[in-house]
């Protein structure tokens, strides 16, 4: 079936990418909360509440449209209940070049065959190891699903949840070599602590593993397990150990036209507020979701444009900001929106 070729097909891609990371270093088994974060609630008052956010335009609109929702007198005003917002977060809450699962997969890898030396002579951990990329191209669905297995399922969430704490730890995040927790975006976090003081539910819907960025969302982003949504796995319940063990058979690929399926599922009503970023393409059906709201909605697509402090890169078709332009969404230009890009904890570049 198409749907299950593309799945495959997403997945190749991924697993391709991971040889292109360069390495991380790894030590310690906790997350230390981010300096910078949402963790530090900001008072009562507070006289900007997007500090990190250029004055402008963009940054005039993203609070006239929470104080119209959230003003019972006014004909826009949107009921606590449905204040909803879905955010992206690979390249819309932290830097995505490299993905930081693809610094995981590496890192178990390497991890499972330190406690095991024998798996480095077995697959999928040899060719991983060896960057052999024509493993997974020749091995097809079977070699691809013999890496995620291995990385991802057969256990139960506590013990994956561990594994993600113990990498998150002190993993240094290549070209920026700075922790993961300081490549996330300071004016995000301001947005998201901002929608929260007036009512709004953030979620994190992701491409990504569910489970891995359940793993640090609180951690970093004041977010909780339970409003994740992400790539999901099918879950197997385990009577004789009492735990649910995820099993190597994914359920949902919460990617472009998967998002708006997994926030139906999970959520089970449109977002009024949503960002996601452009770069692959994936946000486009989130935000045209979003903007079928019955309530007056909010689409913002982060474009990276910065090449000093971050990262520049392009979609060769255009494909998110031609829809932007198209319906008319806001749009991020890290460049000149973002008065700093990272927390002041990071080293940038």
């Amino acid at each position: 079936m198409n749907c299950e070729k593309w799945a495959t097909g997403c997945l190749l891609l991924f697993i391709m990418l991971i040889f292109w990371a360069t390495g991380c270093k790894y030590k310690g088994n906790e997350i230390p909360k981010a300096e910078g974060t949402p963790s530090a609630k900001p008072d009562a008052v507070v006289s900007d509440p997007l500090p990190s956010w250029n004055n402008g335009p963009l940054k005039e609109s993203i609070i006239a449209y929470v104080k119209g929702v959230t003003d019972t007198a006014s004909h826009t005003f949107i009921p606590v209940i449905d204040r909803i917002a879905t955010f992206d977060n690979d390249g819309t809450l932290w830097a995505e070049k490299p993905f930081v699962q693809e610094l995981f997969i590496q890192y178990r890898v390497r991890r499972m065959v330190k406690d095991n030396p024998a798996l480095a002579n077995k697959q999928p951990f040899k060719a991983v190891l060896e960057g052999n990329k024509s493993y997974f191209t020749t091995g097809g669905d079977k070699a691809i699903i013999q890496l995620i297995a291995a990385m991802h399922t057969g256990m139960t969430a506590d013990k994956f949840e561990l594994a993600v704490h113990d990498f998150f730890a002190y993993a240094t995040y290549p070209r920026l070599n700075v922790p993961i927790r300081d490549i996330i975006y300071q004016p995000q976090l301001e947005l998201l602590q901002y929608l929260r003081s007036n009512g709004f539910t953030t979620f994190i819907c992701t491409g990504g593993t569910a489970e891995f960025v359940r793993g640090i969302s609180w951690q970093l982003y004041d977010i909780p397990k339970y409003q994740v949504i992400g790539t999901t796995f099918k879950y197997q319940y385990n009577d004789s150990i009492k735990s649910v063990i995820r099993q190597p058979v994914l359920t949902l690929i919460n990617d472009k036209e998967g998002k708006p399926a997994g926030i139906a599922t999970f959520i089970g009503q449109r977002p009024v507020f949503a960002c996601g970023n452009e770069g692959g393409e994936g946000d486009i059906a989130m935000l045209t979701f979003c903007q079928g709201s019955r309530y007056p909605s909010y689409q913002l697509l982060i474009n990276h444009d910065d090449s000093t402090r971050e990262f520049y890169y392009q979609e060769q078709s255009n494909a998110s900001l031609n829809a932007a332009a198209k319906n008319n969404w806001h749009v991020v230009s890290m460049q000149k929106d973002w008065q700093r890009v990272f927390p002041d904890t990071s080293q940038q570049h």
